[in-house]
């Protein structure tokens, strides 16, 4: 009788997030990512993934493995810009793998916001450097690796969306090489401000 309730609930817990049976292969890790979801992640992040705060990223529809690889480094402490330190390495300093995993699969499961339309002048900028990068001082486009539609390709983590006040905050942080992640400090670091600015408020505008 118990695992007959256990089933039913974890039948209800899979509808609810909109992830599949299929995908799920540890119901208790599953209900327990949902419960960490909804009633602690969801203070910051919205308990759907989508923050109404800018200051904490949207995690609706974004890639689960590039997920799975942040709440690692935040439980090995080794993402250093203040946030994590101030707030991530606390939360994710016990998780498992198996409830990170399940966490993954929660957000990328969801339905990503829809963007937030700007300054059109400082969007248009954003999309061209988004695009086509600055070859001038050797930036590449941001397309090249999170596509054309800002979505993510493979490990890379979706923009499309994004708070721009979160967006610009990681610029920084890999600008200043806080957050150690070469590829990023390579980027950030032919970008001036105002260029920053612009595409993270690109990113915001896409659906």
């Amino acid at each position: 009788m118990m695992n007959k309730y256990l089933t039913l609930a974890t039948l209800l817990l899979t509808l609810m997030t909109g992830a599949s049976l299929a995908d799920e292969t540890d119901p208790v890790a599953h209900a327990t990512a949902v419960r960490l979801a909804v009633g602690i992640c969801g203070t910051c992040h919205g308990p759907r993934g989508i923050s109404q705060q800018p200051k904490y990223p949207r995690l609706a529809g974004q890639n689960a493995n590039y997920l799975v690889a942040q709440l690692k480094a935040f439980r090995g402490q080794t993402r250093g810009d203040p946030d994590a330190i101030g707030y991530m390495w606390g939360v994710a300093g016990n998780l498992e793998d198996s409830t990170m995993d399940a966490l993954a699969q929660y957000y990328s499961g969801q339905t990503a916001g829809s963007g937030r339309g700007g300054d059109s002048a400082l969007t248009a900028r954003g999309k061209i450097i988004y695009e086509q990068g600055v070859a001038a001082v050797g930036v590449p486009a941001c397309a090249a690796c999170h596509g054309p539609d800002a979505h993510g390709i493979g490990d890379f983590p979706r923009l499309a969306g994004q708070h721009a006040q979160y967006v610009l905050k990681q610029l920084n942080s890999f600008q200043s090489n806080m957050r150690n992640v070469a590829v990023m400090h390579g980027v950030a670091q032919g970008l001036k401000t105002e260029e920053m600015s612009a595409v993270a408020e690109f990113l915001e505008s896409q659906p």
